[in-house]
């Protein structure tokens, strides 16, 4: 534990957390009746899904690759969209925000702040290309189409 010159014991823990600058919910109808939010801070996207247990999903901005804003009739109809991101992480490569309000600012918004996050971190779109696909990182090259990288 660190001390302040107050004298007081402070904790890594006792940081304040980022401000968020976009949030939503998952909608039905066009009302957020959902226990899905979404979040955006400065360099996260977070999906919370749950009422009783709770499941936290972070993406980092820097590793979504691709946007895709997508809306069905009925969607247009309650002024909403799902925005689908195709991302370099392991767990999830591919995250569906489902249901949004105003879905054409927020997938702008978003991919603002994408690039931003990319040029703060001095990263190029070719360093990312290969990240998430399967089998382009060295030794899981399936060759002769077995399915066993080779």
């Amino acid at each position: 534990m660190a001390e302040e010159k107050t004298g007081k014991k402070t904790s890594v823990l006792d940081t304040e957390p980022l401000p968020i600058l976009w949030k939503d919910r998952k909608r039905y109808l066009g009302m957020p009746l959902s226990f899905t939010r979404y979040m955006v801070d400065d360099s996260h996207f977070i999906t919370k899904i749950g009422l009783l247990r709770t499941v936290t999903n972070e993406v980092l901005l820097y590793r979504i690759l691709d946007l895709k804003l997508s809306r069905t009739l009925g969607q247009k109809l309650f002024g909403v969209g799902t925005i689908t991101l195709f991302t370099a992480d392991k767990t999830d490569n591919q995250l569906n925000v489902l249901n949004i309000k105003k879905s054409e600012q927020v997938r702008r918004f978003l991919s603002t702040k994408i690039e931003e996050e990319r040029n703060k971190r001095r990263l190029a779109g070719r360093e990312l290309y290969g990240a998430a696909i399967p089998g382009m990182v060295e030794g899981e090259i399936d060759i002769d189409g077995d399915g066993v990288p080779d």
